[in-house]
């Protein structure tokens, strides 16, 4: 059983995720979130701690930032949009169950005070190519993926990498596996 309450959007995505793992929910019912929704997430996050797992698309990243801003503190999964793509579109609901451990396996958490100044540098995304480059989106996309991030445009990439305290050898290691595969 996952002790983390783990938060989704809706009820299909409940059923995928209770498919897949032993795992409690709590379903935002979409990115309209309610008052009463976000004090459930607020109570769930000091009683046994929240995962975010959203659709990865827009309206999934809005109840994330939502979330994120209320609760702090919350765990991270992410999901790929290939992984998450089925015939009527994107979503945990089309995810296999495999999809769905792996993404609650690589969970991130955030940064804590603690934790010092971020290791990522913005000019790394610049020479990376991840930001101000022809090919940044697919190239940040597939970042997003091998770091366990998930995508974002350049400036959310970037919070992200301090937010998860991205290191600089997990930053270069997926870096050389981008340029392998000829990203």
């Amino acid at each position: 059983m996952i002790r983390e309450m783990i938060v989704v959007e809706g009820k299909d995505d409940t059923t995928a995720v209770r498919r897949a793992v032993d795992a409690d929910t709590i379903e935002t019912g979409g990115s309209a979130i309610g008052e009463d929704v976000l004090k459930r997430i607020e109570l769930a996050q000091e009683r046994r701690g929240v995962i975010v797992l959203t659709d990865p698309d827009a309206p999934g990243e809005r109840i994330r930032k939502i979330v994120s801003e209320r609760v702090p503190g919350c765990k991270h999964a992410f999901l790929t949009k290939d992984e998450a793509r089925g015939r009527r579109g994107i979503g945990v609901e089309h995810a296999s169950d495999e999809a769905i451990r792996r993404a609650l396996e690589r969970v991130r958490g955030p940064e804590t005070d603690s934790a010092g100044p971020g290791e990522i540098e913005w000019s790394d995304l610049l020479d990376s190519g991840l930001i101000v480059h022809g090919s940044s989106a697919r190239r940040r996309e597939r970042m997003g993926e091998l770091l366990g991030i998930g995508y974002a445009n350049g400036k959310q990439f970037y919070k992200r990498c301090l937010m998860f305290r991205i290191t600089r050898a997990e930053f270069t290691a997926a870096l050389e596996q981008l340029e392998r595969e000829g990203l």
